[in-house]
Order: C-alpha cells, then sequence, then structure tokens
C-alpha cells in the first residue's frame, strides 16, 4: 500500500469518526407523534407529544438551558414546542423531561433591540429551525425580528449566554422569573454588573397552588457595564428601580438592563443557579464559572456528555446512531442534581433546614411510576456510582420526611401516580450490587410503606404512604368501592393491587438479602395477591367488590376503564413482572398465553406509547417463543421510534421510554427488576461495547444483522454455547462477549427451554 492510499485511509477513517454527541438530535419528542399507536391510544394533547424540550447543559444538571416559545410554568406545557414559530426567552429550566407535570423555579432572559417590551408575547420574535443550532452542550438561533444571534452553554449549576447584537440600536436584555403565582423578585445591582432573581416553587397534585418551602434562586452576572435598567410589574415600566416582588395576584414582574450600543455588540452572562439561596447560586457560579470563556464551556460540556454517552459504543446505520445516541441522552436529564457544590440543598417536604450531602450528590425529580422499569436501572448498569448516590438521596428524603416517598418531585411528596415503586428501584439497586447507600434505614423506611396504613389524615393527603393500603392489607387487593380521593389517579383499584403485589415481591427480595426471615415470607405471600384481580373466566385484569364479585359489563380491550391506569383491562393484565408463570396457569397454560400475546399485537391493542406495557413484548421468552419477542421489538422500534422531531409516540417521562429504546437497540430488556436479569430481544447493531464500572467491556456482535435478519438463530457467550433468551447482570458486568448469528427466519429451538424464567431466581 503505498503512502498516498494510506494517508487516504487514515483521513477516511478520521473524518468518518463522529463522537456520540455528534448523534444527538434534541428535537426529537418536541413534536407531536407521528406514529399510529399515539393516534389510537393516546387520550388528550399532551399524551400525543413527547413532551421534550431541549435540554442544553450537562448530564443530570441542577438547571439547564432551554429556548422558550411557552413562558409559563403551567401543567402539561413544556417551554419549547418544535412546532411554534417564536421565541420569547432563554429559560434556566427545572423541566422534568418528557412529562405532564409543570416546571418550576424558572427564569427567561431575551435579548432585545431597538424598543424595550417586557410582555413575553410583545418581545417575542420570530425563528427558523434552519438557523438554529442544538446540541446538548451548545444552542445558537438567529432572532429575526430583532436580528439578535442568541447562544447558550451550561455547567450543572451555572448557564453561561451569549448575545450578538447586530444592529446599532437601542440593546436591551430582559429577565423574568416564570412566576405563575406572580411571587418573583429581582434586584439590580449596576456598580456591580449584577442581577439576583428568585422565584418561588409552589406544588401541584398534593397540595396544588401552596408553597414547596424552597425558591430557584439566580445570580446573573455580565461582562459589560449598564447603560440603563429597570423593573416592571405588570407589564408597567419602572425606569432606574433596582427592585420588584411580585406578591401573588398572578402579576408578571421582572428586570431589564440596558447596554451602551456598539457595532457588533456582543454581551456575556453568566448565570449561577441554586435551590438553597443567593448565596448557594453565587458560590455555584464561582466554582464552576470563574471566567468568561464560553468556548471553553461548550468544550467542557461537550466532553461530558460524550463521557457519558460513550459508555456504550455501537457499529450500525447514522440513522440508528441518531435515535439511539438521542435516547441515551433523554435519559440523563433526570433525576436532577439538587446540592449546590459545597452539598448544601433544602430539606425535603416539610423540612424547613439546610442540609448538607456528605460524601454523596442530592437528587431530586425521580418520576418513580415510569422510571423504576428502564430508566433506574439503566443507571443501576452504567452508572452504579450514581445509581447509589440516587438511593441515598431517597433514604435522606425518607428520614427527613417521615416516610419513604413514591414519587418524588419538587423535593415533596406527591401522590401524582400509583404504586410504590421506590422498593422495585432500591431492591433492583441491591441485588445488582449497589451497595454504598444506607440500606438498613432505607428498608426500614420501605417497611413503613409496605405494612403501616398511614393514620394521619393530614400526612396521607400531602402524599406520605401508600394509597388505599388499609382495603390493601383487609382484602388483599383493593376494591372497586374503596376511591382514592387523596390523591391525582382516584380509582384505578385494580392497577394498583397489581403494582402493589409487584412492589411487595421487590421488598421480599431485599428482605431476604439483609435476613428479614419474617418480612420476606410475608411479602413474598402478597406477592401472589395480583391473583385477586385476575379474572380467571376470561383471563383478563378485572374489577372486583369487596364481596368478591366482579365488574359487570367488562370489555378487556376498552381503552379507558376507571380501575385501570390510562389504558385497558387488557394491557394491563401482563404486570405480573415477577410471577409470569402464575399469570401463564389463571390463562389456562403457555398456548393461551401465547394467543393472548398475539391478541394484544396483531390487533393493535398494545399500545407502547404509555409505560406499564413496556416490558409486554418480551414475555413471549416466558413462554418458551423468544422468536415472537425478537420480531415485536423490532417492529416496534421501526414503528415507535424515528429520528424526526414527532419520532416519540408518547410522553418521555423522566426518560423511560428512550430508556426502552437503549436496552431493546442493544438487545436486552430488564423485564423484572428486582431480579438481577435482562431477557434477550433483536439487536438493532452489528456491534456495540459496553464500558463497566469495573473497566470491564461486555460486546455483542450479531453477525449478517439486518432489518429482514432479526432472528436470533444461535448465539455464543464467550466462545461456548449459548441458549437460554436471558443474561444476568453479573454476566454483563464480568464483560465478556456474546455472538449473535441473525437470520430472515425464526430459529423456534433457539432459547425455547427456560423454566427458571417464570420463577424466582
Amino acid at each position: 500500500m503505498n503512502y498516498l492510499v494510506v494517508l487516504l485511509f487514515f483521513t477516511s477513517c478520521c473524518f468518518a469518526q463522529k463522537s456520540p454527541i455528534q448523534y444527538v438530535n434534541p428535537y426529537i419528542g418536541s413534536a407531536p407523534a407521528a406514529t399510529e399507536s399515539a393516534r389510537r391510544h393516546s387520550e388528550g394533547a399532551s399524551e400525543l407529544r413527547g413532551q421534550i424540550a431541549p435540554v442544553i447543559g450537562r448530564p443530570h444538571g441542577m438547571t439547564t438551558w432551554t429556548p422558550q416559545t411557552r413562558s409559563v410554568e403551567t401543567k402539561c406545557v413544556a417551554p419549547y414546542y418544535y412546532n411554534d414559530a417564536r421565541i420569547n426567552g432563554f429559560r434556566a429550566s427545572h423541566w422534568l423531561n418528557g412529562s405532564c407535570v409543570q416546571d418550576y423555579g424558572s427564569l427567561a432572559v431575551m435579548p432585545l433591540s431597538g424598543k424595550l417590551i417586557v410582555a413575553a408575547e410583545g418581545r417575542s420574535s420570530q425563528f427558523t429551525h434552519e438557523q438554529e443550532i442544538v446540541t446538548p452542550a451548545y444552542y445558537s438561533v438567529e432572532l429575526l425580528d430583532s436580528k439578535i444571534k442568541a447562544e447558550l452553554t451550561a455547567t450543572q449549576r451555572a448557564g453561561f449566554l451569549r448575545f450578538h447584537y447586530r444592529q446599532k440600536e437601542a440593546a436591551f436584555l430582559v429577565i423574568q422569573p416564570n412566576s405563575d403565582e406572580g411571587e418573583g423578585y429581582v434586584e439590580i445591582f449596576p456598580e456591580r454588573n449584577e442581577v439576583v432573581v428568585y422565584n418561588p416553587v409552589h406544588r401541584i397534585y398534593q397540595g396544588a397552588g401552596q408553597p414547596a418551602g424552597f425558591s430557584g434562586f439566580y445570580v446573573l452576572q455580565f461582562e459589560k457595564p449598564f447603560k440603563s435598567y429597570g423593573t416592571w410589574k405588570s407589564n408597567v415600566v419602572q425606569q432606574s428601580v433596582r427592585q420588584v416582588k411580585g406578591v401573588g395576584r398572578r402579576e408578571s414582574v421582572g428586570g431589564y438592563v440596558e447596554f451602551e450600543t456598539n457595532e457588533n455588540l456582543v454581551v456575556n452572562v453568566r448565570v449561577g443557579s441554586s435551590f438553597t439561596d443567593t448565596e448557594g447560586a453565587r458560590r455555584n457560579l464561582v466554582a464552576e464559572l470563574p471566567h468568561w470563556d464560553f468556548d471553553r464551556v461548550v468544550k467542557s460540556a461537550e466532553q461530558a456528555w460524550n463521557q457519558e454517552l460513550g459508555k456504550v459504543q455501537v457499529r450500525g446505520t447514522e440513522q440508528d446512531k441518531t435515535v439511539f445516541y438521542t435516547a441515551m441522552y433523554h435519559t440523563k436529564h433526570t433525576p436532577r442534581l439538587f446540592s449546590d457544590a459545597d452539598g448544601r440543598y433544602p430539606g425535603f417536604a416539610e423540612d424547613a433546614q439546610i442540609h448538607t450531602a456528605k460524601g454523596f450528590d442530592y437528587y431530586c425529580d425521580f418520576s418513580l411510576w415510569d422510571t423504576f422499569r428502564a430508566a433506574m436501572p439503566l443507571h443501576a448498569l452504567l452508572e452504579p456510582q450514581r445509581s447509589a448516590h440516587l438511593m441515598q438521596s431517597l433514604t435522606q428524603k425518607a428520614e427527613q420526611g417521615g416516610w419513604m416517598p413514591i414519587f418524588p418531585c419538587w423535593n415533596h411528596y406527591t401522590a401524582a401516580m400509583i404504586g410504590d415503586h421506590v422498593t422495585s428501584v432500591m431492591a433492583d439497586a441491591y441485588a445488582k450490587g449497589i451497595r454504598s447507600f444506607d440500606v438498613q434505614t432505607a428498608y426500614h423506611f420501605l417497611r413503613q410503606n409496605a405494612f403501616v396504613a398511614n393514620p394521619d389524615p393530614k400526612s396521607y393527603a400531602s402524599g406520605k404512604g401508600r394509597r388505599g393500603m388499609e382495603s390493601y392489607l383487609k382484602y388483599n387487593y383493593i376494591p372497586l368501592e374503596d376511591s382514592v380521593w387523596q390523591a391525582f389517579h382516584k380509582r384505578e383499584q385494580t392497577s394498583r393491587t397489581l403494582e402493589y403485589a409487584y412492589d411487595d415481591f421487590c421488598l421480599s427480595t431485599l428482605a431476604k438479602a439483609l435476613g428479614k426471615t419474617a418480612d420476606e415470607k410475608a411479602l413474598k405471600l402478597r406477592a401472589s395477591n395480583y391473583q385477586k384481580v385476575i379474572d380467571p373466566q376470561t383471563g383478563w385484569a378485572r374489577g372486583r367488590y369487596a364481596d368478591g364479585r366482579w365488574s359487570t359489563h367488562f370489555d378487556p380491550f376498552a381503552p379507558r376503564v376507571s380501575f385501570i391506569t390510562e389504558g385497558s383491562p387488557a394491557q394491563y393484565t401482563w404486570f405480573v413482572p415477577h410471577d409470569i408463570g402464575g399469570l401463564m396457569k389463571i390463562m389456562g397454560g403457555k398456548e393461551h398465553f401465547i394467543a393472548k400475546l398475539d391478541a394484544m399485537f396483531e390487533k393493535g391493542y398494545y399500545w407502547h406509547g404509555n409505560e406499564p406495557g413496556n416490558h409486554t413484548a418480551y414475555l413471549y421468552a416466558y413462554a418458551g417463543t423468544p422468536w415472537k419477542t425478537q420480531r415485536w421489538v423490532r417492529q416496534l422500534i421501526r414503528e415507535e421510534y424515528t429520528s424526526e422531531p414527532g419520532g416519540l409516540s408518547g410522553n418521555e417521562d423522566g426518560g423511560q421510554m428512550s430508556s426502552w429504546l437503549v436496552f431493546s437497540m442493544m438487545g436486552f430488556y430488564p423485564v423484572c427488576p428486582g431480579k438481577p436479569y435482562y431477557v434477550l430481544g433483536s439487536p438493532s447493531f452489528d456491534e456495540l461495547s459496553l464500558k463497566m464500572a469495573n473497566g470491564k467491556v461486555f460486546k455483542l456482535i450479531a453477525s449478517d444483522n439486518s432489518p429482514e435478519n432479526c432472528y436470533i438463530q444461535s448465539v455464543e457467550l464467550n466462545g461456548k454455547v449459548f441458549t437460554k433468551p436471558y443474561l444476568t447482570h453479573q454476566q454483563l458486568t464480568e464483560g465478556g462477549i456474546l455472538r449473535l448469528k441473525m437470520g430472515p427466519r425464526p430459529n423456534t429451538a433457539w432459547g425455547n427451554n427456560a423454566p427458571e424464567l417464570s420463577s424466582d431466581f
């Protein structure tokens, strides 16, 4: 090979290699879903959206930045929608990615040229996606009305904004706390080129509208001095007034600063954030952003994302890499870092003290009803140290609030969703070797959730304790007579029963590991409570009265019924991940089990865009037909996810929808968190490598892989024939090579004999 050929080969290889961050498309999920299943099953406009806003910053950052096309902190309204035509600010955001909740403690900054306009709609500017650049580490856009270029980047707790004013006109910057309650605060310090802001946080669901006990605090520092400044209230501007505070009448408040105009004016802004106090925001700014080098921050943010995303290296099509790495990016928005650089954070729930996290980072915004399924297991697999911090954060919340939180958001209890899946998350982490958290204290509060019905009406109403627990302990299921008015979901008795039975199983595994023999026995017995709400005559989940009668006028495929959460009885029937063998028996054996699964998928009853059914396609492997899992997983990947802005088939919900995709494209899925194994599916990539925290690498190679060749023909693990349709967590973390031979037709003999999948092991 001559020198020219070598040089051309080397150059081609170098330019062909892209870093993981270069594949991320933050637009995905910011437009209405384009999939047929979303249109068929969704209820309400928010469910037709991924509810994703582009997140610019760092993985799991305290405060991230996003262009703002909607100026409110209103339930189910994300800061940014792809189809919107105008930007009215750039937001320091705490939006729970892909959710139908609300942003909180947020701040908007908007540059203006020529005329000062403070109202969000009036100050907005047209923009086009062709003049946007959006990556996880950097954002820029041309504001067409004002002819200003805006740029964003961020550290974990601080943002860096750069504005290029193209016109030689008056140059303003508007600063607004997005307080829907009208309680924002702004103070301007022209002598030190600084603005201080806070935005009090309010609760939704339990205690809607009540103060959450903390605020989003910001310190904005400007590189250039102010020419003039002022504040406003209810859009009435007060020039040279340094301070303004809303008093809770839903009035808008904010401030502005003006700069000396010159050709190609560039304004740099550093913004420190905190949930503790103003000084916390200032200290975070000093700790993370002590300089004015914007490009340096971009480079550092890119490195942080590449380090996280690069834990998985893949070889496949460019399209698949885009969908995959964007999904990984989505999984790394929440839980959110909540403690300052010095470890301080506001106490949980009613605890008004400022605490200090020692030896761990404190996190919040755990969308656990969604994320226990795949997102939290993905953290446990790829980021076990962070996972330990997450477990310790939950334990601290329990100690400070008196009960283990079930769905903690806004640093508070909620009863936003059903179940008690903090139990699943902790049991799963422990089963996978994550031990560096206070597990004994955690178990104490998990046990309290599982064995005690909260007797205090006030704290129960605030979200402490399992909902409907008195009935569950009395009947071993929740009867239709027992509605739960102290919750967002007020009935859904059958779904609650199914989920509590699974949670009891998870706690039984933790009890066993900790030597709590009596608890283990009691909980394992309760893990069979799902049988109380599976009608043996029909084989479907069904509502049941206290006297044992089944609900009447029963249609298992009705899209919404009162005793099921966000779905149909047929969709929820499969939520028995801990005892699929027992579910098979109720249904009349494997053949009936498979026939019911076939009906779900072939007749369009399966809904991928909501979480309860995310594991369903993998259940064929339990019945000895893993080739059907391979078929449907590939089809779901193809139909439910695309690289377009509408490429998510439902709410992202804290990273769960994307976590399903990450696992499924890798070729395996954690069907039953709490059990340390993953059911094999059909990998999307020809080759992938997982870098484990212990430094070992697990490699999966799929030869002859293609869209048509979705079926596993044979498998070898570390050079030996492998016939099991699942991998253990230990096999992954020990490293090795899994070789799959793929083909266009099912090999019905491979993986068809794994009875241990359906039993406790």
